[in-house]
């Protein structure tokens, strides 16, 4: 950089001047300082340079701990994102097994409630059916009573039967037989035919119930007949004039 130095100045007219004086070497020396402010303004350019470096660099990083600072930012929103998935993912995993124990809790109180009143029907049909056994059981020992009593009543009237009964197979040409049933008998006639004198007749006669009943006749005969001379059998109880009955019915219908 060039300087005006006035010394040198003068001293150059001066030569060219043949040494010869002038004004100007009778004008007093003036120092501007242009040395110390050269000094000092390179000093404070190289503090502004500096200071302008510096604010660069701190700017420089600034926006990389700027940018260092979103990325974090953004990250961590990136993992909250995904957390919050996450967690939705599970409330919605959640709520459809609460939905599912509900249905399964609410059909297994139906299944329950369902059981349940099982269970009292059958309690109550067991309950019927105890007492429908207790009527059945007090029913049988009332028949099984009343049939002992029957037994009696007929041991004790065998020692009366047994010489009418020998009477009626000798003199009447009757046979008795048993069905294998003890209310059920079977009344066989022979010498009821003149043309086959061995020819046999026959009916069973139901004695289960108050009313008597006849079951099979054979040869057939008519219907009404026997039903006469059975309801005169069941007024009576005359079983003499009742058998004496059928074995006119049965010689009748095989004249």
């Amino acid at each position: 950089m060039t300087t005006f130095e006035p010394s040198l100045s003068t001293s150059m007219m001066r030569a060219s001047s043949h040494d010869v004086p002038s004004m100007a070497d009778q004008l007093p020396s003036i120092n501007f300082g242009f040395d110390d402010l050269r000094n000092r303004m390179n000093a404070f350019t190289a503090r502004f340079d500096d200071f302008i470096e510096k604010g660069r660099k701190r700017v420089l990083e600034e926006r990389n701990q700027f940018r260092i600072n979103i990325a974090e930012v953004q990250e961590d929103q990136r993992m909250k994102k995904r957390d919050i998935e996450i967690l939705q993912l599970k409330q919605t995993q959640h709520s459809q097994t609460l939905a599912k124990e509900s249905a399964e809790t609410a059909e297994m109180h139906s299944a329950i409630s369902t059981l349940t009143t099982q269970r009292d029907e059958r309690l109550a049909h067991r309950d019927i059916l105890k007492s429908q056994i207790a009527e059945v059981q007090k029913a049988i020992s009332a028949r099984r009573e009343a049939q002992l009593k029957h037994r009696r009543y007929l041991d004790g009237q065998s020692r009366y039967n047994e010489p009418e009964l020998e009477f009626w197979e000798t003199y009447l040409g009757l046979r008795i037989e048993g069905l294998g049933q003890v209310d059920r008998l079977k009344f066989v006639y022979t010498n009821v035919c003149e043309r086959e004198w061995e020819r046999e007749a026959w009916f069973e006669l139901d004695t289960s119930e108050r009313e008597y009943k006849v079951l099979e006749v054979r040869p057939k005969v008519e219907r009404e007949e026997v039903e006469r001379v059975l309801e005169r059998l069941n007024e009576t109880r005359d079983l003499a004039k009742f058998l004496k009955g059928m074995r006119e019915l049965f010689v009748e219908a095989l004249k």
